[in-house]
């Protein structure tokens, strides 16, 4: 057995816990405050499922930016976001955490719309 480093990301919507990260998968909570909400993106290797352990989780998703459904996500609630989905993670009833597990490609990220100004937001 071996233990896992755990590292903490402070991000502007609230943080992420990443308790795995190895060569074939990526493991992480990602803990969103109420109110907040997660760039809107898609990723361009990057495969992940999701699973709502507390809070109500909103998930914006489609097939682009022009092309979103809207799906409020009770706790236990599970669903797979694949290659190329445009999303976005809200918080709009309260704190939410969710626990993400995907391909190993953390820096695979292409932001459409960003609520903080990060880089790397394009006009969708």
């Amino acid at each position: 057995m071996s233990d896992q480093h755990v590292t903490v990301v402070a991000k502007p919507w609230g943080r992420e816990v990443i308790y795995a990260s190895t060569e074939l998968y990526i493991g992480k909570i990602i803990e969103i405050n109420a109110g907040a909400r997660l760039s809107l993106q898609y990723h361009e290797a990057k495969d992940e499922t999701i699973y709502v352990l507390d809070g109500r989780l909103r998930l914006v998703i489609g097939d682009s930016a022009n092309a979103l459904e809207t799906h409020d996500l009770d706790e236990g609630a599970s669903v797979r976001v694949h290659t190329g989905k445009v999303h976005r993670y809200e918080a709009p009833h309260g704190d939410v955490r969710v626990l993400e597990v995907s391909t190993p490609h953390p820096d695979d990220v292409v932001r459409l719309v960003d609520d903080y100004g990060r880089e790397g937001t394009s006009a969708p």
